[in-house]
C-alpha cells in the first residue's frame, strides 16, 4: 500500500478554467506590467517574471497556491514554465506581487489574499486599481517588515503618484489611473504596446522621408554636373 502511494503521481494543474480577468482594463493593466518588468530586467536572465502563473507553495499539496497577476523571483531565472513550484527553484518564494483589482477580486486583493502572501514571506506586495474605483491612489505598494506589511511612500510629482519599489529597484507610476514604470536605462516610461508600434511608425515615416530627401539632392546635384 505503501509503495503504491509512493508511486502516484502527484498532478500540478497549469489551469483551474476560471474566466479571465473581468474587462479590458485589468487585462491591459496586467500585460502591461508582466512585460513592462521583464523590459526592465532585459540584461538580467537571472530574474524571473510572470504573470497569471500558478505558483505551487508546498510540495505535494497542488491545492496549496497562489496565481498572482505579476510575479517577480530575483533568483529563479527566466523561462518558460508551466507553473512555478517554489521548492524547485533557486529563488524560492516570489519576492514581488502585484495584483490588479476588479470587482470580483478587489476585497480578497486587500484583504485576505495580503495577509496570504506575508504569511508566506513575499518581500513586496502591491495593488493596482485600473480604474480608480477601489483604490482611490490607484496605485499602492507595501515591504514585509517583521511579518507585517508596510506602506511605502509615495511621491506626487509631474508624473502623477510614483512610488519605489526597493526590492525590484524600479519606480512604478500611475498616470491618471494608467500603470507605468519607469525604465532606469532611459529614466522615461516603458512604453505599452501602441506607444511602441507607433514609434516604429514615426521612424519608418522619417526614415522614408530622409531617404526621399536624399534621392532630390543627388538628382539635384546629377543635374548640376549635367550642366
Amino acid at each position: 500500500m505503501a509503495e503504491t502511494a509512493a508511486r502516484t503521481r502527484i498532478v500540478y494543474p497549469e489551469t483551474d478554467g476560471q474566466p479571465l480577468p473581468d474587462s479590458s482594463y485589468q487585462w491591459d493593466a496586467c500585460a502591461y506590467a508582466v512585460e513592462a518588468v521583464r523590459w526592465c530586467f532585459r540584461d538580467h536572465p537571472e530574474v524571473c517574471v510572470h504573470g497569471d502563473l500558478f505558483v505551487y507553495v508546498e510540495e505535494g499539496n497542488p491545492d496549496n497556491r497562489i496565481a498572482p497577476d505579476l510575479f517577480v523571483a530575483l533568483r529563479s531565472g527566466f523561462r518558460h514554465r508551466g507553473s512555478y513550484r517554489v521548492w524547485e527553484e533557486p529563488g524560492g518564494m516570489p519576492d514581488f506581487v502585484l495584483e490588479v483589482l476588479s470587482p470580483s477580486t478587489w476585497r480578497a486583493d486587500v484583504g485576505a489574499k495580503r495577509e496570504r502572501y506575508a504569511a508566506l514571506g513575499v518581500g513586496e506586495y502591491w495593488v493596482h486599481d485600473p480604474r480608480g474605483r477601489f483604490l482611490r491612489t490607484g496605485l499602492a505598494g507595501h515591504r514585509l517588515v517583521d511579518g507585517v506589511y508596510e506602506p511605502l511612500p509615495s511621491v506626487e510629482s509631474s508624473r502623477g503618484l510614483s512610488i519605489r519599489s526597493p526590492v525590484l529597484g524600479l519606480e512604478l507610476c500611475v498616470e491618471g489611473f494608467d500603470l507605468r514604470l519607469v525604465d532606469p536605462a532611459t529614466s522615461e516610461y516603458v512604453p505599452t504596446h501602441q506607444e511602441f508600434g507607433e514609434a516604429m511608425e514615426n521612424a519608418r515615416a522619417r526614415i522614408a522621408e530622409r531617404d526621399r530627401r536624399i534621392a532630390e539632392l543627388e538628382e539635384a546635384l546629377r543635374e548640376r554636373r549635367r550642366d
